[in-house]
This record gives C-alpha cells, sequence and structure tokens, in this order.
C-alpha cells in the first residue's frame, strides 16, 4: 500500500487526516480515542481565556431524509479552564508521542500572547495554530476574524508570535474576506511555517417563521453563525486553490472545509494541501471515518501506480487557470441513453426554462409510458445543466470537437478573431 505517512513543517503524522480545532479536540479523552481509531494528528480545540458558552448554539441546513448538508455554529474557544486543557495536552501527547498534536490558540495583548505559548510549550505539543479566523463573538472582542481581516494587525501578531517560539506555527485563515492571498502574504512575510484553511464562513442559516428568530435560537434572539460542512466544501477548494497556483506562496497548507470521505481528501490534496482537517463530518458520524479514509486514499493512491501520498500533493493546480486561458475549440453536446431514460421530464425542463431551449419531446415512450426527450445538437451549447438535473445518470456529455487545436480567448482576441455567434465580441 502507498505510504501515507506525512511531514508538516517538521512536524510528523501517520498519515494527512488530522482533526480540526473544534468539539470534537475538546479534551484529552477524545483525541485519545481519536488517535485509537486512526487519526494522524489533531488541533486542540482553542485555548486562550475562557469564555462561557451559550447553550443552544448550532443549527443545521438540511438535505432530503435529513441529511445535514451544512452546519453553522455559535460556539466559542473552549471554556474550560486552561490548566485542565495544559494538564490534558501533556498527557496526550506522553501517550501519543507518534502522533500530532497542535495547540489552537488566541490571546489578546502582546502579553497574553507570549504567557499562553510559553505555558502550552511545556507540555510537548508539536507546533501552534493561531486562530486568526473564528467569524462570530471573540471577532467582537477584537480577535478572530477581526484579526484574520486586518493584515497589518495580524503581521503584528504574528511577530510577537514569531519571536516568542521555535515551533513550527500555522496560520488558520478566515474565508470572510475578499482575497484569500492577503493573508496568505502575511503568513509568509511573517515567517509562519504553514497556514490552515479554511475557517467557518459568516451564516445566517434560517428564521423561525412563526416568532421570527433566526436559528440556533436564544431566549432573547439571535446572531451569526460559522458556516461549515459539506456546502463549504467549494469554496475551501478555490481558496486553497488561489493560494497554492501563486508564486510566491511557499508554504505548507493544512486544507479544511467539507472534508468527509477519501476523495474530499485526495481532492484537496490535489490541490495542494499537506494534511487535510476534518470537524463536521466527525461531529454527524463519528471517529470512525478516518478507516474509510486511510483505505481509500491508499487504494486510490494504489491505483494511480503512487508510492506515497506527497505524489499527489499539487498534481491538479497546473489545471486550475483563469477563464480567458481556457480552450474555446472545445465543444461538448448532451447524449441521453434512451434505454435508462424513465421519461421523468427534469432534463426538458431545465434546458426549456433555466438553459437554451435544445431538448424536445419525442413520440418514443419510455417503460413508465413518458415521452422519452431528444437533443438538439444544433442548438445545444454543451452546459452540461440536463445531465446534472438528471435523477438516473441517463445523460452524458459527447466530445463533438472538430480540431485537437487549443484557442484561448487570450488568443482570438491577440489575432483579431471575433465569433459573434459564439458570444465574443
Amino acid at each position: 500500500m502507498a505510504d501515507l505517512k506525512t511531514e508538516f513543517s517538521g512536524i510528523q503524522s501517520p498519515n494527512p487526516f488530522w482533526l480540526a480545532s473544534a468539539p470534537p479536540t475538546n479534551t484529552g479523552a477524545q483525541i485519545m480515542r481519536a488517535f485509537e481509531a486512526g487519526w494522524g494528528g489533531a488541533v486542540w480545540k482553542t485555548v486562550g481565556n475562557p469564555v462561557k458558552n451559550l447553550h443552544s448554539r448550532y443549527a443545521a441546513l438540511k438535505a432530503g431524509k435529513g441529511k445535514i448538508i451544512g452546519l453553522n455554529n455559535i460556539e466559542l474557544i473552549s471554556d474550560r479552564g486552561l490548566s485542565i486543557n495544559l494538564k490534558e495536552m501533556a498527557e496526550v501527547k506522553r501517550k501519543y508521542p507518534e502522533h500530532a498534536l497542535i495547540a489552537s490558540i488566541m490571546a489578546g495583548n502582546r502579553d497574553e500572547w507570549v504567557e499562553l505559548i510559553h505555558r502550552i510549550e511545556d507540555t510537548g505539543v508539536d507546533g501552534f495554530e493561531l486562530n486568526f479566523s473564528c467569524p462570530h463573538g471573540m471577532c467582537e472582542r477584537g480577535m478572530g476574524s477581526a484579526i484574520g481581516q486586518e493584515p497589518e494587525v495580524a503581521a503584528e501578531i504574528m511577530q510577537w508570535v514569531r519571536d516568542t517560539t521555535h515551533l513550527p506555527v500555522l496560520m488558520k485563515l478566515t474565508p470572510n474576506v475578499a482575497d484569500i492571498r492577503d493573508q496568505g502574504k502575511v503568513a509568509v512575510d511573517g515567517r509562519a511555517d504553514g497556514v490552515a484553511l479554511i475557517n467557518t464562513i459568516k451564516s445566517i442559516i434560517g428564521v423561525d417563521l412563526d416568532d421570527f428568530i433566526p436559528y440556533p435560537k436564544g431566549r432573547n434572539g439571535a446572531t451569526n453563525g460559522g458556516y461549515c460542512g459539506t456546502a463549504v466544501k467549494p469554496i475551501a477548494l478555490h481558496m486553497l486553490a488561489s493560494l497554492g497556483r501563486t508564486d510566491w506562496f511557499n508554504l505548507p497548507i493544512s486544507g479544511i472545509g467539507g472534508i468527509g470521505n477519501w476523495k474530499d481528501c485526495a481532492e484537496f490534496i490535489a490541490l495542494g494541501s499537506t494534511t487535510v482537517q476534518v470537524c463536521t463530518a466527525v461531529m454527524h458520524h463519528g471517529f470512525g471515518i478516518v478507516e474509510g479514509m486511510i483505505t481509500g486514499l491508499s487504494q486510490y493512491l494504489d491505483s494511480k501506480g503512487m508510492q506515497s501520498v506527497s505524489e499527489l500533493r499539487g498534481r491538479a493546480l497546473s489545471h486550475y487557470k483563469d477563464w480567458a486561458e481556457l480552450d474555446m475549440n472545445y465543444k461538448v453536446v448532451a447524449s441521453i441513453n434512451e434505454s435508462r431514460c424513465t421519461g421523468c421530464g427534469k432534463c426538458y425542463t431545465a434546458c426549456n426554462d433555466g438553459a437554451y431551449q435544445s431538448i424536445g419531446l419525442t413520440d418514443k415512450k419510455s417503460r413508465t409510458g413518458d415521452p422519452i426527450p431528444a437533443i438538439n445538437t444544433d442548438t445545444c451549447k454543451g452546459c452540461n445543466l440536463c445531465s446534472l438535473v438528471c435523477p438516473r445518470d441517463c445523460i452524458s456529455m459527447k466530445d463533438v470537437s472538430t480540431t485537437n487545436v487549443v484557442k484561448s480567448w487570450q488568443e482570438m482576441v491577440s489575432q483579431g478573431e471575433f465569433a459573434v455567434a459564439d458570444g465574443i465580441l
């Protein structure tokens, strides 16, 4: 089997699967159970001056059959005493020296940052993760994402930390910004040893239409929370790739956001992650999901002839391009497998009302007696919509390109070509 051992700026881990700083890493007992289950590392739930958390703190966006696709939370950092956390950190590291243990920290002024770092160093942790990204509660106190959204403030605190410890330091980045690379520049210039991204996204997940209180509901109202889970994965992948393909960015990345299985992990690694961090999926399904991640990623690497997980890292970055670089000569059209089609009409409705009116209904009947749709290949734009809404995967997209010559929009403009019929003016 492929070697899953991972090294992150000197931090060794049996595999790239880490638990994110969150409720699943709130206690030493939880982390030790996770390590027994197979997790390679864990980032301790953020410690600092203990806070008081609210009781009603989670809300969910659900799909069919109650499946959680997004979780909103208004939980703050650890509400347990610092001395208790420190004692348990030392115990975990003593019992599991081969696993990666990272302390997530958050403080106020310089003296607080320095004291917190010195006290945690004595526990034997492998490194620190700076929480510059919590999007609720703590940011109202001038911490969390209030730091990440102000590069000058983040740079100053990064300098305090760098002057205080020789252990590896990761900056955890907030997605609640216009450009994630601004924080990446702070990390590079501030001599961070890596970054973690993304933290949760500011959100209101819904409103109770009886009493008009947003979720999660409190007695006197509610507030915005942090959004995570499956639904944020595309946003996380975009921000990961934005940093990964930037020439001046040269730090390892611990990827976070909507990771729930081995395939998600592989996608993050292919776009540049060295490790991946998981939270919401564990809150939903438990620590045992790591077994499938280990087996699945190992088998995938074997199928690709890769000897180690490092061979996968960044393999997709060269294929992430600006729109103007994409091949304008590439053309696909939809094709319907009539033997599988049930005549549900979803593709017809989607194309007729929401796309390019390129699907019609024929006299042919499906086994349910409903008309089988047909593609008008002369007007089909190959947008993929019909294949995406089809509930039975009856529709595939066929390459009908007439040339193998790759020509981008940039090239067409520079050569004076204007194909008005194709929407290029």
